[in-house]
């Protein structure tokens, strides 16, 4: 009997069943949906009624369904946004590719919803024109050395924005700066010149120092040898001068010894006796050597012979 009755319902009842149970699914739905779990470095902006309510941060929440609802979800990491290559003219004139990295992180997710559409598109732009107008200022050779003076200034104009965004632009970073190709090979043949310079300049000084330490050397060779021959003359001087010293003083002491014992008793003629025994020597000596020698006419008269030489005083 039930069971026909069920089947036997009017359209407009199943009508208004199928509308009831949509309308509890989606309460269902509204009310899971109304539990937040906000996870850490994350904040969800509420707004309730089409107007900004509440910040939620990390933890449980729960909202009031169909009347509150999540907005924005803010990301409060330190995230990297890449600027992509843009063509930039230096102040000679020289048309340079540019690329770089911005490195932000939001400070007050209210200002970053509400206050920009999009602020990594808005930080990407401004980083983008900044790098133009400081580029603008500087010389090709100076923009590859100035580097931290492009960074600091678009940090700086990034930073101001900033502020109004409720974004923190930590640095910027540039990753390339690229000339055209004609310029490329410019700056590398003059790299090349400036190598080759700077090897011939530390091979010249190289062999300058090399010359002087040779010269150095010799000279120090050449004092070397002349004092060691100095000291060698002082030294065979003062040798030369104590033999003949020694000599003399020996000289002398055999003098005064010889005249101690000639003046004894019967030191004259012993003298006499050893100086011609000496003689008779000596006259040997020459006449093995043929020689010529003088020989008084009577050979057996010692006597003349000791008054020829000296030795001897003749007798009157």
């Amino acid at each position: 009997m039930m069971n026909d009755m069920s089947y036997n319902l009017p359209a407009t009842d199943v009508a208004v069943l199928v509308i009831w149970g949509v309308i509890f699914l989606i309460f269902i739905v509204k009310l899971l949906q109304s539990i937040r779990l906000v996870p850490t470095k994350s904040a969800y902006i509420v707004e309730r009624l089409g107007k900004y309510h509440k910040t939620l941060e990390a933890g449980f929440h729960a909202l009031i369904p169909f009347i509150d609802r999540v907005a924005y979800i803010q990301d409060l990491k330190e995230e990297t946004i890449d600027v992509p290559p843009q063509e930039c003219f230096s102040m000679d004139e020289v048309n340079v590719e540019v690329d770089g990295v911005i490195y932000i992180s939001v400070t007050d997710p209210v200002k970053a919803s509400y206050g920009i559409t999009d602020y990594r598109f808005a930080a990407m732009q401004l980083a983008q024109t900044t790098t133009r107008s400081v580029i603008g200022t500087l010389e090709l050779d100076r923009t590859f050395e100035e580097r931290d003076l492009i960074s600091a200034k678009v940090v700086e104009v990034l930073d101001a924005a900033g502020e109004v965004w409720g974004i923190r632009v930590h640095r910027y970073e540039i990753k390339n700066i690229t000339p055209p190709q004609t310029v490329r090979n410019a700056m590398e043949m003059q790299v090349n010149a400036e190598r080759e310079r700077r090897a011939i300049l530390a091979e010249s000084l190289g062999e300058k120092q090399s010359r002087i330490n040779r010269s150095e050397g010799n000279m120090r060779e050449m004092i070397n040898i002349s004092e060691g021959e100095k000291q060698r003359r002082i030294n065979a001087a003062e040798g030369k001068a104590a033999e003949i010293l020694a000599l003399a003083q020996a000289t002398s002491d055999s003098i005064v010894k010889v005249a101690d014992v000639i003046n004894q008793q019967g030191g004259q003629q012993a003298l006499n006796m050893q100086l011609s025994e000496q003689y008779l020597k000596q006259m040997q000596g020459l006449s093995k050597e043929n020689r010529k020698v003088i020989l008084p006419a009577n050979i057996l008269d010692y006597q003349q012979w000791m008054t020829t030489i000296g030795l001897q005083t003749e007798a009157k």
